[in-house]
């Protein structure tokens, strides 16, 4: 109730919001470095390929790259992100480690 209009049941808050006023909280965007991001999924990327079979990391590790790693791609611009995302499945596929 940040326009203090009272509700359906005719309580009006008794004070203002804390932070004043109707406008709504900015969000911050985090900054975000493409390098460091493209350099870790290319890390990723690699350690995968480095191996025959099985998994270079533990279950749930492997669990949680499959997650962060399209996560991560999305901060990419889309022709890049789009081709890593395929180059990670692809492997992940060859490992039969894609769920």
């Amino acid at each position: 109730m940040t326009d203090y209009a009272p509700d359906l049941f005719g309580y009006r808050p008794a004070q203002g919001d804390l932070f004043g006023g109707d406008a709504p909280m900015a969000t911050p965007t985090p900054k975000v470095d493409p390098a460091a991001i493209r350099l870790r999924l290319h890390a990723m990327l690699g350690e995968v390929r480095a191996v025959r079979e099985g998994s270079p990391w533990s279950p749930s590790t492997t669990r949680l790259n499959q997650l962060i790693f399209p996560q991560m791609a999305n901060w990419l611009p889309a022709e890049e992100r789009d081709q890593l995302r395929l180059e990670f499945d692809a492997e992940l596929e060859r490992l039969s480690l894609k769920s």
